[in-house]
């Protein structure tokens, strides 16, 4: 199977790694960013070139502003194609960063997996935009003992999240017996050709953004959902969907405060959590960072470690936010084991 445990032979690491990136918009720009921050630092560290040789996107003009920015970071001019299966055929990568449109994600997925050269794979979440094709995916990669894949659920790398993690799982605060997560952000930035409108595209909003934190949860409790209540609405009109602006991710002030309900207020303490393996904010204050840092360390180690972030992660970070959005379209519980039998 694609690596998610040591035992399988991979072959010996590789002085160089070389990444393409399928999907060049926003998010596989950010990821030609951290990667062009990693290069150099891991090149002195770890004695291994990191580089970028060939991007894939349908959209022309994605790829025109990947090669600027290629020129702006100081990196030789990646090749450039028009889709993923010539990116495959030009043998110029060994590792591939999925950054297409959500919906795209799985007939890419099974390309990558299905191809005679192994390409270790990062996702960008959500895995696939529903369960059957998440466990299609997964199937399949149980076939591949020689490539690695990691889904970007990244989330879990913000200094002040991981912080968290550690404290909670350190016992310091006791049984978790509830877990709530608020974000405030701008809508939906405009992509191209507008595809996430539309949850057929982007699998929905609880798929599209709320992975993340029903991933952060599953790891805050330690354990994992057994059904699903939700409620939402939609509150706006495609025609009005104009914007200009960005959302932050979540924790940007990089704190974390920790208190015990016996204590009060008095007993509450602000920690503020940093790492400074991170060399590159980007959009999500470091977490792509230090997801392309643990993604290179389980390439390196020829499939002694996996990928912390597995395809399980993300099959049931989907699984959740589908039986998310039918609990809102059904009105009531929606159990995982319904969704994942489906």
């Amino acid at each position: 199977m694609a690596r998610e445990g040591g035992g399988a032979a991979m072959a010996p690491a590789a002085a160089e790694v070389r990444y393409g990136i399928v999907g060049v918009g926003m998010m596989g720009r950010e990821h030609l960013h951290n990667l062009a921050h990693l290069a150099g630092e891991v090149e002195r560290e770890q004695s291994v070139r990191v580089c970028v040789t060939c991007l894939a996107d349908p959209h022309p003009e994605s790829l025109l502003l990947g090669l600027r920015l290629a020129a702006e970071l100081g990196l030789p001019p990646p090749q450039t194609f028009s889709g993923h299966r010539e990116l495959l055929d030009s043998g110029l990568c060994d590792a591939v960063v999925v950054s297409s449109p959500n919906m795209t994600h799985s007939e890419i997925l099974m390309d990558i997996i299905c191809y005679a050269k192994p390409h270790h794979v990062l996702v960008e979440k959500p895995l696939c935009t529903t369960v059957q094709d998440c466990k299609k995916v997964i199937e399949a990669a149980k076939q591949r003992s020689d490539i690695l894949m990691q889904v970007g659920l990244e989330y879990r790398y913000m200094p002040p999240v991981a912080k968290l993690i550690d404290i909670v799982k350190s016992g310091t605060l006791g049984q978790v017996k509830m877990v709530a997560i608020r974000e405030h952000r701008f809508p939906f930035l405009v992509k191209v050709n507008n595809w996430n409108r539309f949850n057929c595209n982007s699998g929905g909003t609880l798929v599209e953004k709320c992975c993340h934190f029903f991933d952060l949860i599953r790891l805050f409790a330690d354990a994992n959902p057994v059904r699903v209540m939700a409620s939402g609405a939609i509150d706006v009109n495609h025609k009005d969907e104009v914007y200009d602006g960005k959302g932050e991710a979540f924790v940007p002030e990089g704190i974390v405060m920790v208190g015990k309900r016996a204590g009060g207020r008095d007993g509450v303490v602000t920690v503020k959590a940093e790492d400074e393996r991170i060399k590159y904010q980007g959009l999500h204050h470091g977490s792509s960072y230090l997801e392309h840092l643990n993604f290179l360390s389980a390439i390196r180690a020829q499939g002694a470690c996996s990928p912390a972030i597995s395809l399980d992660d993300g099959l049931l970070s989907v699984a959740i936010g589908v039986a998310g959005q039918l609990s809102i379209e059904k009105g009531r519980f929606v159990t995982i084991e319904e969704v994942l039998s489906s």
